[in-house]
């Protein structure tokens, strides 16, 4: 009688949460904060299936509710859709995320925002704060199969907020095995603005930016390292990045010493 997506979650109420999660980041971004969305118009348009966005990853649940927005509000003609919040009654059902499942389970937020599409896997090589080592449950690979044939599917490669950590062969292996469109996706800014692990602000004013670049060329015969390594550089988490972020910092730092060496010095 009442229609369900694909995690068994009523469309109804996916909607409502998608609603929720609208209502809730609109001030935030538009208001509190300078955010700016880029490269929209890489993101097809219409409900199209089988479309995976890659990203890197800064936040345990703002980094979904920012993509969201993100994806969602892709229609409006301007560099900031948050120019109007039209985009929020609008909500599409046909959007997922994937997400830890021991995530998904650690309290009210994640539980709710379970409901607006989480397609929840166990992780293979950490569970409470230990590493481990499981087999891949081909349920998990199904279901995820299931939502890039429903719609849309974001996933974040690297499976934890730390940067330029090497990113996971199970997305290669998906993307070789579902043939979808690959979209890259760059978001910074969010861990500034928010705490890795919860939804509160821990500052205001800050320069938020997603970025979505041109889908990628991928040869799916190509091995899941080959196109994990062509995932990692989309999304500037690879090690020539890693490197310039290393370096950039450097620089920023030299100017303050010298200052102070010439303070002592005088």
């Amino acid at each position: 009688m009442f229609k369900r997506d694909i995690t068994g979650t009523l469309v109804f109420v996916k909607k409502l949460m998608i609603f929720f999660i609208g209502v809730a980041t609109y001030p935030i971004l538009k208001w509190l904060n300078n955010t700016k969305f880029e490269g929209q118009n890489h993101i097809p348009k219409g409900p199209l299936t089988n479309i995976l966005f890659v990203s890197n990853h800064q936040t345990y649940f703002i980094d979904v509710m920012v993509l969201y927005t993100a994806v969602i509000s892709r229609g409006t003609a301007s560099s900031c859709p948050l120019n109007g919040p039209g985009y929020i009654f609008r909500p599409s059902a046909n959007i997922y995320y994937v997400a830890a499942q021991e995530t998904m389970r650690s309290g009210l937020v994640a539980r709710l925002l379970e409901m607006a599409g989480s397609v929840s896997i166990e992780r293979t090589w950490r569970q409470a704060g230990e590493d481990v080592k499981k087999q891949v449950k081909l349920t998990e690979i199904s279901s995820i199969g299931n939502a890039l044939k429903s719609g849309w599917v974001i996933t974040f490669p690297q499976g934890t907020t730390t940067p330029f950590v090497p990113g996971r062969r199970g997305t290669a292996h998906l993307i070789k095995k579902f043939k979808p469109t690959v979209i890259p996706v760059v978001i910074n800014g969010v861990n500034e603005a928010f705490h890795r692990k919860s939804v509160k602000i821990k500052k205001t004013g800050v320069d938020i930016s997603v970025r979505f670049k041109e889908p990628l060329k991928i040869d799916y015969d190509d091995s899941a390292q080959d196109i994990l390594a062509q995932i990692m550089d989309s999304i500037e988490q690879s090690e020539r990045f890693r490197d310039a972020s290393v370096k950039s910092k450097s620089e920023q730092s030299e100017p303050k010493r010298d200052v102070a060496e010439g303070t002592d010095q005088s």
